[in-house]
């Protein structure tokens, strides 16, 4: 598998993750926090995908740069979410360090992509 693949599965299976921790939260934060956090996650993945679709570099750093800020919204109210105690500090950081792997990746393949649009 490459290193896009790599980045799309582990993507997805942190999406996986915060939709799991989600279901512990109050029925309350249903169309709040719940909604927020999933919509994040749920664009990691999917903007990886839609992004390496276009086969066009500029397109594809695009759309990686959306799956970073997706990314960092979600880790922002995970951790939140940790604070109102909706999952436990454990939980948080076992899918923050899941999420900091999958950040790297990412800011790792905007650099690349980002250098070589400069070069051409």
């Amino acid at each position: 598998m490459n290193g896009k693949g790599i980045l799309k599965q582990k993507a997805d299976k942190l999406a996986h993750k915060g939709y799991d921790l989600t279901q512990k939260f109050p029925r309350e934060e249903l169309y709040g926090l719940i909604s927020q956090i999933r919509r994040a996650l749920f664009s990691v993945p999917a903007n990886i995908i839609e992004g390496y679709s276009k086969n066009r570099s500029r397109i594809f750093l695009h759309h990686l740069e959306i799956a970073y800020a997706s990314l960092a919204e979600a880790k922002y109210f995970m951790n939140f979410a940790c604070k109102r105690n909706y999952i436990s500090k454990v939980e948080y950081l076992d899918f923050y360090k899941n999420a900091e792997e999958v950040s790297k990746m990412l800011w790792s393949n905007i650099n690349t992509i980002s250098n070589k649009i400069n070069r051409e």
